[in-house]
């Protein structure tokens, strides 16, 4: 806010100034008592003036009864799990009545560190959406794997002053916090010298480590698995969110666990949903709807997605309607069903009928492209010699990215290297070191994934995102990461050394700037050529599935490019069975 713009609200409000907009026979849903009430909306300069009175305006346009509601926030979303761009991003999210959201770059900062981070602010600047930024708090994710970048506190405190960064992201490393790392609190004191929230990661923690967590003043959760987890977390001060992302998902649970008493402490957020999801079922608004559904009142459930999310990250210029607020809301017809009709931004339609009147405009990602540093890399590095015919087994569970693990037999040639059976669902894992040359090629044995015959290979690969490749041969699977090499990173198929289907994602090997319904159409297509050429298991998503096989913070088995990992113990372990 300024005085000048100050003063404009009071002149139109007053009666004294015209109105540059007004939205006639609007049933406005006041988030602050929970109520709706049928006025007209005055907007100025992009900002609310005054609702029903002796005013003017140069336009107007009549509602028709329709109810007005805030524009949704995402309390908190990684976007590189859209494969899009930020200005991708905004076209794709936008018409569903999602005006802001509160984004960790976590992904691309474990690619490309600060220059990642700057890439992500400059691209999200002028764009209809607000992108605000958390700086990412764990960059690697773990010692146990190769990142392309390490950010440490003082590498927070050259960034963290942007007042569109709002804290510090995710804290993961909740063992740091708990055993006193030095350098974990150095992070924290770069939030705490600056009032800014921390956002947290606590799944399954309870009692006095939950105790310690939240002494630190985390903010946030939404790792919460059930309501008593989220009950217990609001105990302690904290905000939980409801997660509707593509592959983690808590709304229908938890929502069970928020009642009249704790709903002030509650957001919605996406985390990762990917672009297919989006297209078809929405974003914020697909979680509120399921909530509402679930038995949460409309009302409760859209000042969740939006004042309370403006409350908990101090966006005091957003959240709800009324005067001196940003004019950011949509029009729906029907309030336990969000279907935005017409989506305003600072008082400006951007979106009408789900579609973007006017698209977003792109960044060249001139520090973030090309990410491809790969060293000493042939089929013949990929041959996995084994000492024995028993073997430990990553073991994919369908519906989740926690595998299982098991003890296998499997057959060797003459020089003990594993060798593919048709006849069993084993298969041959891969991850290599993509950011610094190191020339890392992790292997593993892997069950589940159905594929009988060639291979699939991308550079999304939690958290560190090298180069993950399953294959039923070494042939095909170095024919797969040659193409991403040459791609500058995306998903690759191929079969009998050819290359059925690739997505090519420029930016760090995450991302890319085609438009959502692109980006949408080349994956169904992959999906379809993934399970009728390689007869990948119909039961599982081919590409995220194998995205997340190098997560090492997840249990039970997962593979690193420094070796395959028992996440339960925290330390490597050989391939060969004891």
């Amino acid at each position: 806010m300024t005085k000048d713009l100050a003063r404009k609200l009071v002149d139109v409000g007053m009666g004294r100034l015209e109105a540059d907009l007004c939205i006639a026979n609007a049933e406005v849903v006041d988030v602050y008592n929970r109520t709706t009430f049928l006025t007209d909306v005055y907007i100025i300069d992009g900002f609310i003036a005054a609702f029903k009175g002796k005013v003017r305006a140069r336009e107007t346009i009549d509602a028709k009864g329709r109810y007005l509601v805030p524009g949704l926030i995402d309390a908190h979303c990684h976007i590189e799990s859209s494969h899009l761009s930020p200005s991708a991003f905004s076209d794709a999210v936008v018409p569903y009545g999602t005006t802001t959201v509160i984004a960790d770059p976590h992904e691309i900062c474990n690619v490309a560190g600060l220059d990642a981070l700057d890439y992500m602010l400059k691209a999200s600047e002028n764009i209809p959406l607000s992108v605000f930024y958390m700086f990412p708090s764990c960059v690697p994710a773990t010692p146990f794997e190769n990142a392309g970048a390490v950010l440490l506190a003082g590498d927070i405190e050259k960034r963290i002053d942007n007042p569109r960064i709002l804290g510090l992201g995710e804290m993961m490393n909740y063992p740091g916090i708990v055993y006193g790392d030095e350098q974990v609190y150095d992070k924290l004191e770069s939030a705490y010298k600056r009032k800014k929230n921390i956002d947290g990661h606590s799944p399954a923690i309870e009692g006095n480590v939950l105790d310690a967590y939240t002494a630190c003043r985390i903010t946030t959760d939404h790792e919460c698995a059930t309501p008593e987890e989220l009950r217990e977390r609001v105990r302690r001060g904290m905000y939980v969110m409801l997660r509707q992302g593509t592959a983690c998902k808590n709304v229908t649970t938890l929502v069970k666990g928020v009642d009249e008493g704790n709903s002030s402490r509650v957001l919605f957020c996406t985390d990762d949903r990917q672009p297919q999801s989006i297209e078809r079922e929405g974003h914020i608004n697909y979680g509120v709807n399921l909530a509402i559904k679930e038995g949460l009142s409309p009302l409760m459930a859209i000042s969740m997605a939006t004042l309370n999310a403006a409350t908990c990250y101090g966006l005091s210029d957003r959240g709800a309607i009324a005067p001196g607020l940003r004019a950011d809301f949509f029009l729906t017809e029907k309030l336990d069903d969000l279907q935005p009709e017409e989506v305003f931004i600072l008082g400006k339609a951007v979106a009408r009928g789900g579609k973007i009147i006017r698209k977003a405009p792109h960044t060249v990602p001139e520090k973030v492209s090309g990410m491809m540093d790969v060293k000493d890399f042939s089929a013949e590095r990929l041959k996995l010699k084994l000492s024995s015919d028993r073997v430990n087994c990553i073991d994919i569970i369908p519906g989740g990215v926690v595998t299982g693990r098991s003890i296998r037999c499997v057959k060797r040639d003459s020089e003990g290297c594993f060798v593919h059976d048709p006849g069993m669902d084993i298969l041959k894992l891969a991850v290599i070191e993509r950011h610094h040359g190191t020339g890392n090629i992790g292997l593993a044995l892997i069950s589940g994934y159905g594929m009988t015959d060639g291979a699939v290979a991308t550079s999304i690969a939690h958290d560190s995102h090298n180069i993950i490749v399953i294959g039923s041969d070494d042939e095909d699977m170095a024919v797969a990461v040659n193409e991403l090499i040459r791609l500058g990173g995306g998903i690759t198929m191929v079969k009998n050394s050819k290359v059925l289907m690739s997505h090519r994602l420029e930016i760090a090997g995450l991302m890319t700037d085609e438009s959502e319904e692109e980006v949408v159409r080349t994956l169904d297509e992959m999906h379809e050529v993934a399970e009728a050429e390689l007869r990948v298991s119909p039961e599982i998503d081919p590409f995220m599935t194998l995205c997340f096989m190098a997560l090492p913070v997840i249990p039970e088995l997962k593979l690193t490019d420094t070796g395959l990992f028992d996440v339960t113990a925290f330390k490597h372990i050989p391939n060969e069975a004891e």
